[in-house]
């Protein structure tokens, strides 16, 4: 059924269908009986049940981090996965990009995702680049996108956040990350001041930190992928986590264009400075790893980040080289390329203890994160 509602949506822009989509999954979500399916639909295996038979929870408050201790979840039984001091009741999440401004957390968590990630947020709303921004190359199971950080500003989804916290607090165990960045008009020895903006203000809102400096679509913003530049990013945010009661996990995304000795230098330092862990990985400026998309369809889009499956193959290296590099001592959020529960079970296999979607929602359907964890737990 999927297959055939995208196949309409993808004769429209991908941002306005993006757009319309969420639109129309919110007011389905108003009306009762449809909630209800959509909710059957989004545990694990019941998509499945639903769309055709014969084929192939646990209540508790929202959870906050280590400022309020673990949190338990509503899932299947077994689907739950500890880490950072949380409880996910599943290990699939939504990668930041998806929900940018926490326009949509009812309705991603009666889908079924254990955990979404919100942002990019930076301190004052930005427009973002210039349309169109966001490109389908279907033949690869891909997009290609140069959003530039387009949100609504960090004040304005905390506000956001803290009622749906409000709402929410005894009937949703939905794990929430915040992704927070700098604006573009900043510079980046300032960098530092908008990422303490950013965390001050989320701090009471969200699970857990991504740092984000890895977006090919923000001028100059890899740069402080360099050991120094992100060591005063880093080590400040955790000097400020240090000053709260219950200081909340702070992560580092990275970008999978990095060498080999810049990823290692991202590895010791985040081993220095006892980061909680790693997402690898978000997405990449290369095209090598394009098969069915001519060339000069790529080219024409111009500028932007490449993901899903062509990311595959580098982002399961990336997870595999810091599991092997940290003995499993820094835990990695893999996300890259995952479309099926095969999927994340070889990024799991390579040493990630979540996996995250992006992409995968757009080609596999909105129940993508039950479908994954069905397949996970046979």
């Amino acid at each position: 059924m999927y297959k055939i509602i995208r196949n309409i949506l993808f004769l429209f822009p991908p941002e306005e269908v993006h757009h319309f989509s969420m639109s129309a999954l919110h007011w389905a979500c108003r009306l009762g009986p449809l909630r209800s399916l959509l909710r059957k639909m989004g545990l694990p295996g019941s998509a499945a049940r639903l769309q055709g038979a014969g084929r192939n929870e646990r209540s508790g408050g929202v959870g906050v981090g280590r400022e309020s201790g673990v949190s338990r979840a509503s899932g299947a039984k077994g689907t739950e996965r500890e880490l950072f001091g949380l409880v996910f009741r599943n290990p699939v999440g939504l990668g930041a990009g998806f929900d940018k401004n926490a326009l949509y957390l009812p309705e991603l968590d009666i889908l079924g995702f254990g955990f979404v990630e919100i942002g990019t947020v930076t301190p004052f709303p930005q427009a973002g680049n210039e349309r169109p921004r966001l490109f389908r190359l279907p033949k690869d199971r891909a997009l290609i996108n140069r959003m530039g950080f387009n949100n609504d500003g960090v004040k304005a989804v905390a506000g956001r956040l803290r009622d749906w916290r409000k709402a929410n607090a005894e009937k949703s165990s939905l794990i929430v990350g915040g992704n927070i960045g700098k604006n573009k008009a900043t510079p980046n020895e300032d960098a530092w001041k908008d990422y303490e903006i950013c965390f001050r203000e989320l701090f009471d809102c969200v699970d857990y930190f991504v740092v984000n400096v890895s977006s090919p679509n923000t001028p100059g913003l890899r740069e402080l992928q360099e050991k120094e530049s992100l060591r005063k990013i880093l080590s400040h945010l955790q000097t400020l986590n240090g000053q709260y009661p219950r200081p909340k996990p702070i992560l580092l995304k990275i970008a999978p264009d990095l060498g080999p000795e810049q990823l290692d230098d991202v590895i010791d330092l985040a081993l220095e400075i006892q980061l909680d862990g790693l997402v690898a990985t978000n997405t990449t400026i290369s095209r090598d790893t394009l098969q069915a998309t001519k060339q000069s369809e790529w080219e024409c889009i111009g500028a932007g980040g490449l993901s899903g499956s062509p990311l595959k193959e580098k982002s399961t290296a990336f997870v595999r080289h810091i599991h092997e590099k940290t003995g499993g001592a820094l835990p990695v959020i893999a996300s890259g390329g995952i479309f099926t529960g095969a999927d994340a079970r070889e990024k799991m296999a390579a040493g990630a203890s979540l996996v995250q979607v992006w992409t995968g929602f757009i080609y596999e359907g909105p129940f993508i994160a039950g479908k994954i964890t069905a397949e996970l737990a046979e």
